[in-house]
C-alpha cells in the first residue's frame, strides 16, 4: 500500500531502524534516534544495491517519488543511478574547479608576488566587486564574448571607463591562464576589443613652466613637516621616479661611492639605475643618521613599513598645491621630462631610459637599466645643477640642439 504524508507524520522511532515502503522500490528509513531517510532499492546487473533520495521532511514525499522515477529512467537506459551520481558529484568538482573564479584566483596567487601591493590590492577589488558576482561560479570555457561583455557594460555605464577597460584587460589576462593550463580553448576577451568606449585618460597634474617650478622649489625647502617627508619632496624632483618606488626606497639599495641607487622595478619587471647627483647624494646622507638604522629611507608611523603612499600629496596640499590642477607626487615625472628637453635639449631616449619607460630598440632590447649610463650621469647632474638655479631665481638660459 502507497506511504501517505499523514502516515509518514505519525510514524514513530523503533529500536531499530524501521522501514516504511511506498512502491517501486521507494521506502522510508526511520532511524532509533527519529531521523528519516528516503532510500530506493533497485537492481544492477544482477546485484541489490540502495541509493539515498534525500532526508525527510526537507524531501517531501512528492519529491522523493520524482527523485525515484528520475533514477528508474537511468536503470531504463542501463545507467546506474549511484555511479551516476558520483559521475555527477565529480563533474560538478571539477566546474567548481574550473570556474572563472578559481582560474582568476589561481591567476593572481601566481602573479601579484611580483606586482606592488598598491596594484595587487586594486585588481582582486575589482574582480570581487565587479566580475565575480557575475561571471565567478561559471565554468571558465562556457563564457562566451556577449556574456563578458554585458559585465563590462555595467562597469561603462556607471562612468567607471578606465575601470572597464582595466577589468577587460585583467579578465583577457585570466582567459589566457586558463588556456595555458588547459581550462578553456579560447579567450573571449580579444573578441571585444573596440567593443567599450573609449577611456579618458587624465594626466597627473604637473609643473613644466621653469619660473614655477623655482617657486616650488622654494616651497619645499620652507614645508615645515617633518625631515623624512621633506627630504622626500626634496628628492622627488631630482630623482622623478614613480612616487611607489620613491616612499619604498631601502637604504641598502643606495651606493654612495659609485653614486648609484638600484632597485627592481615592479611596473616594468626590471632593475634600475638612477645617477645620484652631488645634491641628492647631500640631502640622504643628512636624513641617514634619523632613518639609517632601519630599512626604509622614508619610513612611517611603524619604522618597519614605508610612508604612506598619500603622504606626498598630503604635504604638497599643506604647502598650497592643488594636487588635482597644479602638481601631484607623480607629475614630478613630467616636469622632468619636458623640461630637460625643451629647455636643456636632452635627447627623448636618454630621458625615456631613465624614467624607466620600455624603450624597443634596434636589437628588440625592451629595456636596459646601463644604457646610455654616461649620458644620464650627466643629465642627472645638470638636472640638479639646473634646478638649484631655478631655486635661487636665477636667469636660466635655454639650451637648444643637443645636451651640453
Amino acid at each position: 500500500m502507497p506511504l501517505t504524508d499523514t502516515a509518514i507524520r505519525s510514524a514513530k522511532p523503533g529500536e531499530k531502524a524501521v522501514k516504511l515502503f511506498d512502491e517501486r522500490g521507494l521506502y522510508l528509513e526511520i532511524s532509533p534516534t527519529g531521523g528519516k531517510w528516503w532510500r530506493l532499492k533497485y537492481r544492477f546487473d544482477g546485484k541489490e544495491k540502495r541509493l539515498s533520495l534525500g532526508v525527510y521532511p526537507d524531501v517531501n514525499l512528492k519529491n522523493a517519488r520524482e527523485r525515484r522515477d528520475e533514477a528508474r529512467k537511468l536503470l531504463t537506459n542501463g545507467i546506474d543511478p549511484s555511479e551516476n551520481r558520483k559521475v555527477q558529484k565529480s563533474a560538478r568538482a571539477d566546474r567548481a574547479a574550473n570556474s572563472f573564479e578559481a582560474v582568476a584566483r589561481e591567476w593572481f596567487a601566481k602573479y601579484s608576488p611580483t606586482w606592488a601591493a598598491s596594484h595587487a590590492s586594486k585588481i582582486i577589488q575589482r574582480l570581487e566587486k565587479d566580475i565575480f558576482p557575475w561571471l565567478g561560479g561559471k565554468p571558465i570555457a562556457e563564457i562566451a564574448a556577449p556574456e563578458l561583455l554585458t559585465v563590462l557594460r555595467r562597469i561603462e555605464n556607471r562612468g567607471a571607463l578606465d575601470t572597464s577597460h582595466r577589468a577587460h584587460q585583467n579578465c583577457g589576462q585570466i582567459f589566457r591562464y586558463g588556456i595555458a593550463t588547459g581550462r578553456c580553448d579560447r579567450d573571449p576577451a580579444g573578441d571585444l576589443r573596440g567593443a567599450l568606449a573609449p577611456a579618458k585618460h587624465e594626466h597627473f597634474a604637473s609643473i613644466t613652466e621653469p619660473a614655477a617650478v623655482g617657486e616650488l622649489l622654494r616651497a619645499i625647502d620652507g614645508f615645515r613637516g617633518t625631515l623624512v617627508v621633506q627630504s622626500a619632496l626634496k628628492l622627488a624632483p631630482l630623482f622623478f621616479v614613480r612616487p611607489g618606488e620613491l616612499r619604498q626606497a631601502e637604504w641598502d639599495q643606495f651606493d654612495f661611492e659609485k653614486r648609484e641607487w638600484r632597485y627592481f622595478v615592479t611596473k616594468t619587471k626590471s632593475e634600475h639605475l638612477v645617477p645620484l647627483a652631488k645634491q641628492a647624494v647631500a640631502i640622504l646622507q643628512e636624513l641617514q643618521p634619523l632613518t639609517g638604522g632601519g630599512k626604509f629611507v622614508f619610513p612611517g608611523r611603524d619604522p618597519k613599513k614605508p610612508m604612506s603612499d598619500a603622504a606626498l600629496n598630503a604635504a604638497l596640499r599643506r604647502m598650497g598645491y592643488d594636487t588635482k590642477t597644479e602638481i601631484t607626487g607623480h607629475g614630478f615625472r613630467a616636469m622632468a621630462r619636458t623640461i630637460l628637453h625643451q629647455e636643456l635639449g636632452v635627447k627623448p631616449e636618454v630621458i625615456e631610459h631613465q624614467l624607466a619607460h620600455r624603450v624597443p630598440d634596434a636589437l628588440g632590447t625592451a629595456y636596459n637599466r646601463t644604457k646610455f649610463l654616461k649620458e644620464r650621469r650627466d643629465m642627472m647632474q645638470q638636472w640638479a645643477d639646473y634646478l638649484d638655479k631655478l631655486k635661487a631665481g636665477a636667469e636660466v638660459i635655454p639650451l637648444q640642439g643637443r645636451q651640453r
